[in-house]
């Protein structure tokens, strides 16, 4: 990662999710060309749907579960949560 170009990019956010019906989306986040990366517990995740870093918790497509409307269930995991750009 380049400092100086990492000053320009926006400060992640406590609350994020991928979900672009969330109040909690910000496309803007999205449309830098950097991928943001989560450390859970210690570990890297890349099946992280949304986050919240002062609560300790991410939600998980729970398998290939769908609800009623077609979206992957999520499961709610408690822990310690750190958000990087990568």
């Amino acid at each position: 990662m380049n400092p100086e170009t990492a000053s320009a990019w926006l400060p992640l956010p406590d609350h994020l999710s991928i979900d672009p019906r969330s109040p909690h989306h910000a496309a803007a986040v999205f449309a830098q060309p950097v991928e943001i990366g989560i450390h859970f517990n210690g570990k890297e995740r890349f099946d992280v749907q949304e986050y919240c870093i002062s609560e300790g918790w991410i939600k998980v497509p729970a398998g290939k579960t769908l609800d009623r409307r077609g979206q992957p269930l999520l499961l709610k995991l408690k822990g310690s949560v750190q958000v990087f750009y990568k």
